[in-house]
C-alpha cells in the first residue's frame, strides 16, 4: 500500500513539473522581446552559444536604412541589463545577422575560378591590382576578422575622454569592393563617439568601375561621416594627397590608412590612448597579414621598423630581452622608423613639425623622411601592440609616375640631403645612379629643420637607430642582437604538423598523382612535376598533409601552384620548397569521394590531362560538366608516419 502511494505521489509531483515548465515555456514564447526569445541556433565559432560578447555585437552600416543608432544602443543596454541579472540567454540568428554581418573566415570557394567569365576577372585584377579581385568580390564589403591580439588587450581599460579622429584614406584606382570594405571596417570598428570622419581622398582615379563609388559608400555610411575629396586637375600622388586630406581634418588625431585594410577590435583606443599621453608622439599599429591571394587575414610579430643605406625600410625584430613575460607585449615600443601606410598623429603636432615634404613626387621615401624629422626634431614613433590593422600585402606595386621616373629614388634624395648630413655620402655609394637625378630645391626643408632646431643625424644614429652598422666601421653594438620570440607565438615555429597521409587517385581509375623528378642525394628535385601512374603506394605518390593545407610528397617537398609576380599561374602545378606562407602553396578539398583538390591562390583544381598511364597532371578552371570528371580525385588513406 505504501509503495502504491508513493507511486501516485510521483506520478503527480511529475504532471505539476510539467504543467509549470509547459506555462513557463509558453509565457517565454509570448514574450515580444527578441532578446529572450530562446532558439537552437548555433552562431559559429565566433559566437558561442551563452557567450556573445557586447563588443562583438557591431552595428553595420549597411543595416542603416532597417536599424538605427538608437536601436542599437537600446540593444547593448538590455544586454548588459541582461547578463548582470543572470537572464542572458541564447540570442536569436536572426537578431544577429541583422545586428552585425557574419563572415567568419574567408570560404575555400570564394577563388575558385568555375568559369571563363571568373577567369577574366582574377586575372584582370592581378594585373591591375597586384591581388585577386575575385575573391575581394566574392568577400564583400563586410566580414568579420579574428583577434589577433595578445590575451591581455581586450582587458585594456582605456580613458573615456580619448580624442577625436580624422581617418585620412587615400586611393587611386584601387579595387571598388576592397577600398569598400577599407572604409567599413572602419566605420563598423571604430566608436561612434571618437570617429570625427573618414576622408577620402581620390588621386584623379581612372577606373572605371569607381564610377559608382558615391552611391556604394551611401550604402555603407549610414552616419554622413564619409566626405569624398578628388585631386581633379591632375594626379598629386599620395604624398601630397595625404597632406591635402589632413587639412581638411577636422578631429584631435589624424589617422593615416591605406585603401586596402581592414581595422581590427578596439584598434584606435591604444593609438589614442599613447597619443593623448604625449602629442609628440607617432603611433602605430601592428600590420597583420591580409593574404593577396586568398583574402585569408593572419597575425603579425611584434617588429619594429628599420632602414639600410640604400634608403629602404626594413623590419628588424624588437632587442634582446623585451618580450620576457605577458605584461611585456603590451608595450609600447619605441622604433626607429614606420612602414609609413599606417599610423596616427596628433593633428596640430603634424602640421606644426612640417606635414610632409611637398616636394616628394607620388610615392616612396616619405616614410623614412618623417622617421628621420620626428625622432631628430623632439618627437618619437611608437609601436602600440594591442592596435591591429590587416593589410593586404600585393605582390608588386601597380602603378608608378606617369612619366615612367623612379620617385623612390628622387624622393630619397630629398631627405638625404636634409636629414642625414654627411651620411649621405652612405646613401650614394649604395644607389650611384642617383648622383645625376634632380631632386629639386630643399631650401625649404632646411628652413624647417632649422626652426625646429632638430638634432644631427649620427644622434639619431647613435641614440635611436645604434644597431645598423656603419661603412667601414667594425664596431657592433651589444643591444642590436634579435629579440626570441616565445615559443607560443604561431610564427615561431617551424615544425610542421602533420594530420594524415594519402595516395591520390583519380575517380574511377587505377591511376595517382606521382612525381616524374627523380631524387638528388636523397632528395627530389624541386620544380619537378606530376603525371598519372598506376596506384603502388610507393614513396612517389605518398602525400602528407599538415594543419596549414600543405601537400607534401613524402614529407619533403609542397605541391605548389606556381605563379609569377604578375599572378599569371602556370598551367602545371609543381613539387618545390615548403615556404609555410599558404596562397600557392595551400589547397582545400571536401574529404569525402570524388573531390576537387583546390588552390586558393590559383583559384584551379588539380587536374589529369586525359585518363591514360603518364598523362599529365594540369591545372584548370573547377568544372564537372564534361562526360569524364578529370579533377576528381579520392584521396586513399596511408599510414601516417612521422
Amino acid at each position: 500500500m505504501s509503495t502504491k502511494k508513493s507511486f501516485l505521489f510521483g506520478i503527480t509531483v511529475a504532471s505539476l513539473t510539467w504543467t509549470i515548465s509547459l506555462y513557463l515555456y509558453w509565457k517565454l514564447t509570448q514574450n515580444t522581446d527578441p532578446i529572450l526569445t530562446t532558439t537552437p541556433s548555433s552562431l559559429g565559432s565566433k559566437l558561442q552559444e551563452h557567450k556573445v560578447e557586447s563588443n562583438a555585437l557591431e552595428w553595420s552600416p549597411k543595416n542603416s536604412g532597417k536599424i538605427k543608432d538608437k536601436d542599437y544602443d537600446m540593444f547593448a543596454q538590455k544586454l548588459q541589463m541582461y547578463k548582470k541579472e543572470k537572464k542572458f540567454r541564447k540570442i536569436s540568428r536572426k537578431l544577429i545577422e541583422e545586428m552585425r554581418p557574419i563572415v567568419p573566415e574567408v570560404r575555400d570557394e570564394f577563388g575558385m575560378v568555375r568559369n571563363s567569365k571568373d577567369q577574366f576577372l582574377r586575372d584582370e585584377g592581378y594585373r591591375k591590382h597586384a591581388f585577386n579581385t575575385l575573391v575581394s568580390n566574392n568577400l564583400g564589403v563586410s566580414r568579420d576578422v579574428p583577434d589577433t591580439r595578445h590575451k591581455l588587450c581586450p582587458q585594456q581599460v582605456y580613458p573615456k575622454d580619448l580624442p577625436t579622429i580624422s581617418i585620412v584614406m587615400c586611393f587611386y584606382n584601387e579595387h571598388l569592393t576592397t577600398l569598400l570594405r577599407s572604409v567599413n571596417s572602419v566605420l563598423v570598428r571604430t566608436p561612434a563617439r571618437l570617429l570625427k570622419e573618414v576622408i577620402l581622398v581620390d588621386d584623379y582615379s581612372l577606373a572605371e568601375d569607381l564610377k559608382s563609388l558615391d552611391g556604394e559608400l551611401r550604402k555603407i555610411d549610414g552616419t554622413g561621416k564619409v566626405k569624398m575629396l578628388r585631386n581633379g586637375a591632375q594626379r598629386e600622388g599620395l604624398i601630397r594627397s595625404r597632406v591635402i586630406g589632413s587639412r581638411e581634418a577636422t578631429g584631435d588625431v589624424l589617422i593615416f590608412l591605406d585603401s586596402h585594410i581592414e581595422v581590427n577590435r578596439d584598434w584606435a583606443e591604444p593609438l589614442l590612448t599613447v597619443i593623448k599621453a604625449n602629442a609628440s608622439i607617432l603611433a602605430m599599429p601592428v600590420i597583420d597579414i591580409i593574404n593577396s591571394d586568398t583574402f585569408n587575414y593572419s597575425s603579425s610579430p611584434l617588429v619594429r621598423g628599420g632602414f639600410n643605406w640604400g634608403l629602404h625600410f626594413k623590419w628588424d625584430n624588437l632587442p634582446e630581452g623585451t618580450l620576457r613575460q605577458d605584461t611585456d607585449f603590451l608595450g609600447p615600443f619605441n622604433s626607429p622608423t614606420m612602414a609609413g601606410g599606417l599610423f596616427a598623429v596628433d593633428r596640430k603636432y603634424f602640421r606644426d613639425m612640417g606635414e610632409y615634404d611637398m616636394g616628394m613626387d607620388i610615392w616612396g621615401g616619405e616614410n623614412l623622411e618623417i622617421s628621420f624629422r620626428i625622432w631628430q626634431c623632439g618627437g618619437a614613433i611608437q609601436l602600440v601592440p594591442c592596435s591591429r590593422v590587416g593589410h593586404v600585402f600585393r605582390k608588386r606595386r601597380p602603378y608608378g609616375s606617369s612619366d615612367g621616373s623612379d620617385t623612390m629614388i628622387r624622393n630619397s634624395l630629398r631627405l638625404a640631403h636634409v636629414w642625414m648630413d654627411e651620411y649621405l655620402k652612405y646613401f650614394l655609394q649604395q644607389q650611384p645612379t642617383a648622383q645625376s637625378v634632380d631632386y629639386g630645391d630643399v631650401g625649404e626643408r632646411k628652413a624647417l629643420r632649422e626652426r625646429l632646431q632638430c638634432r644631427s643625424f649620427k644622434w639619431y644614429l647613435e641614440n635611436i637607430y645604434p644597431e645598423i652598422e656603419i661603412p667601414g666601421e667594425s664596431r657592433r653594438k651589444n643591444n642590436g642582437k634579435a629579440a626570441r620570440l616565445p615559443n607560443f607565438e604561431p610564427w615561431h615555429s617551424r615544425r610542421r604538423n602533420y594530420l594524415s597521409s594519402f595516395t591520390i587517385r583519380l575517380t574511377n581509375s587505377t591511376l595517382c598523382v606521382t612525381s616524374t623528378g627523380e631524387k638528388v642525394k636523397g632528395f627530389w628535385k624541386r620544380g619537378s612535376t606530376l603525371q598519372l601512374m598506376p596506384c603502388l603506394r610507393m614513396q612517389t605518390q605518398v602525400w602528407y598533409e599538415t594543419d596549414k593545407n600543405e601537400l607534401i610528397l613524402g614529407q619533403l617537398l609542397c605541391l605548389e601552384a606556381s605563379t609569377s609576380a604578375s599572378g599569371q599561374f602556370a598551367s602545371t602545378p609543381i613539387l618545390n620548397k615548403c615556404h609555410e606562407m599558404g596562397g600557392d602553396q595551400e589547397w582545400r578539398h571536401k574529404r569525402t569521394k570524388s573531390t576537387p583538390i583546390y588552390n586558393l591562390a590559383a583559384g584551379l583544381c588539380l587536374s589529369a590531362k586525359s585518363v591514360v598511364k603518364g598523362a599529365a597532371i594540369t591545372m584548370s578552371i573547377c568544372s564537372t560538366s564534361d562526360d569524364v570528371n578529370l579533377n576528381a580525385w579520392d584521396l586513399v588513406t596511408s599510414p601516417l608516419v612521422t
